[in-house]
């Protein structure tokens, strides 16, 4: 396969065959987005600038606390905080709410710089994926070789196909393609969740499970893209 600076990465996470590549890919930007961020650049004026004004969502969060210090995820907070305070949600206020501060206020629970900054490496990933599919036919085997492409990142990769990010004439192999590693799996999980419900029956007693244990736990991971452990589970 050809290689370069922006298909080496592409190659390694398509190359290993488990799971979702395209969760791979997720998961690898965001550990470096959260690392980057509790390090060297949460002292970065130009870069607190825009933690202040973006925030983080929930999940991005749980992996800073994880990956930083509690100092640097408390000076990220403090200023963050503080901005929210000053100009947002400030103690006494008097008169008619203020629309704009209100509406600031829904916007900032709704951003997160981390996920802006993974937005931006998925979609250049992308590009990357339909050109290599486009005009490396080792890499269209690799391709087709993936165990599964989860639910989100099929939406993801097809609307990104159809806006132009691959040429038209590829575009009905690439939707057949990506297709049947979605479709596929998900005929699989369905047959192995109906085998799971059937082995409560009376008339299951003594057959095998097959496949069929762990299928709750794989359908949550094709419908979210995010892996579930069931604690609960035997």
């Amino acid at each position: 396969m050809k290689e370069d600076i922006t298909t080496i990465p592409i190659n390694d996470v398509f190359s290993v065959r488990e799971g979702c590549p395209l969760c791979s890919m997720r998961n690898m930007l965001e550990a470096r987005s959260t690392t980057y961020i509790t390090g060297a650049a949460m002292m970065e004026p130009d870069v607190r600038i825009k933690t202040n004004e973006k925030g983080f969502c929930h999940r991005h969060f749980e992996m800073m606390l994880k990956c930083g210090t509690r100092l640097s995820n408390a000076l990220i907070l403090e200023s963050h905080l503080d901005k929210i305070k000053n100009e947002f949600i400030p103690k006494t206020v008097s008169g008619k709410p203020d629309k704009k501060k209100i509406a600031a206020v829904r916007n900032l629970t709704k951003s997160c710089f981390c996920c802006e900054q993974v937005n931006w490496g998925m979609e250049h990933m992308f590009q990357t994926i339909f050109s290599s599919y486009t005009n490396d036919e080792q890499f269209r085997q690799l391709y087709n070789s993936q165990r599964f492409i989860c639910m989100e990142h099929f939406s993801d990769l097809m609307t990104a196909a159809i806006a132009k990010g691959i040429s038209g004439k590829m575009l009905p192999q690439f939707y057949a393609d990506t297709s049947k590693l979605c479709g596929g799996y998900l005929e699989s999980l369905k047959a192995d969740v109906t085998h799971f419900c059937s082995m409560f029956d009376y008339r299951s007693k003594g057959q095998s499970w097959g496949n069929s244990k762990d299928s709750i736990e794989r359908s949550i991971e094709f419908l979210t893209s995010d892996p579930v452990v069931d604690e609960t589970k035997e």
